[in-house]
């Protein structure tokens, strides 16, 4: 049978679209589900403001009426028009074992991209560098991390196979700490000597509301540290209001170290969060009716942890500040018996980030890639 492609175009369909990779992989124990509220937030047009300079289409491929496969195609035109290019971006790819099908998939996020006058599409990417980035081409028997992008084996080798190269590899590492050592003592001395040097100290926080003052100044933050590394494009505001209030009301206070200035600015910061991998699996993407209660359990006892943001102001970068990120994180994780954290991903290139896990012992074992081809 022929395969047959669908753009999205209802709310029902889009509900599709999310849902076809539950049943793709539905027994894969690396696996780890979005939560589906948050998948439509982000594909809706009137929910997400990247679409205030992004558009977007979504197809589906169907082979005798049942769906094989899914893609985005999206135009981030404040990327273009930052890095000089006219690319298109392809995302939420997902296909069953069958070249065709993503040749399909393809050629019809070729052919839209020609239709607005782009000449290159690479991806998987998202409409900002907070969705989910890269394919993954190793580290397949790793549980994924929630939010990150999980992917089949297969996918490797039917995208070469279409001509499409490396554009950029981020990389992944697990970190082991030891949860009976009260801090590597070159780290905790490094730490004091750059707090002392530069006039920087860590908030202390109990409440989450109670950092809300410092969250758009985190996000700022993030547009100034990060507006260099491939393909970033600096957040807008409304961007940023709406991921502080979505996200800064479930942090915990102690895994988000702030260093503040002289003036009570923000300089540095790290987030981590407990890991929700496990708790987002058995909850099968849901909050309610039940899986709230899975996500509540993981935020309290779990060894495990989820590294996601870290940024210095430029200004500080090369002076150890990271240091001071690193024992303090130490510190709260041995106070909480944590015994591994994922770094989640960083781009391969950047040796200031991977130098940070040195002083303890450290697994790469992912790796993703962003493909490019010209058209």
């Amino acid at each position: 049978m022929s395969i047959i492609l669908k753009e999205v175009s209802t709310r029902s369909e889009l509900k599709q679209f999310i849902q076809f990779q539950f049943s793709l992989y539905k027994d894969n124990k690396y696996w780890v589900p979005p939560l589906i509220f948050d998948e439509l937030k982000t594909l809706r047009k009137d929910k997400n403001p990247a679409f205030d300079f992004c558009e977007a289409k979504y197809w589906l491929a169907y082979k005798d009426e049942k769906i094989v496969g899914r893609i985005a195609g999206i135009i981030n035109h404040k990327y273009n028009e930052k890095w000089n290019q006219k690319s298109a971006r392809f995302g939420w790819i997902d296909f069953i074992d069958d070249e065709q099908v993503l040749q399909k998939l393809i050629e019809h996020v070729i052919n839209w991209a020609k239709e607005k006058g782009m000449n290159k599409i690479h991806g998987p990417l998202g409409f900002t560098d907070l969705d989910g980035e890269g394919m993954l081409i190793e580290g397949f028997d790793e549980l994924s991390t929630f939010g990150s992008i999980y992917n089949h084996p297969y996918y490797k080798k039917h995208i070469e196979k279409l001509g499409f190269e490396k554009d950029a590899d981020w990389i992944e590492f697990t970190v082991n700490f030891d949860p009976t050592v009260a801090g590597p003592e070159k780290v905790s001395r490094i730490a004091n000597a750059v707090a002392e040097r530069n006039h920087l100290r860590i908030l202390r926080v109990k409440k989450a509301k109670e950092m809300l003052p410092y969250a758009r100044e985190i996000f700022y933050l993030i547009n100034e540290a990060y507006k260099n590394l491939f393909g970033f494009v600096e957040l807008t505001d409304k961007q940023i209001d709406m991921y502080v209030k979505a996200y800064f009301g479930f942090i915990k206070p102690d895994y988000v170290p702030i260093i503040l200035d002289t003036n009570n600015k923000v300089a540095a910061f790290g987030i981590t969060m407990p890991s929700l991998s496990i708790a987002v699996q058995k909850s099968k993407g849901k909050l309610f009716p039940f899986g709230f209660i899975h996500i509540l359990k993981a935020m309290k006892n779990n060894p495990n942890v989820d590294l996601y943001l870290t940024a210095v102001r430029p200004e500080l970068q090369n002076k150890g500040v990271n240091a001071m990120l690193i024992n303090e994180m130490h510190n709260v994780f041995v106070r909480n018996n944590i015994q591994k954290v994922e770094t989640n991903r960083e781009l391969e290139e950047n040796s200031k980030i991977q130098a940070q896990w040195r002083f303890f012992e450290n697994r790469l074992h992912k790796r993703r890639r962003c493909y490019k081809k010209s058209i």
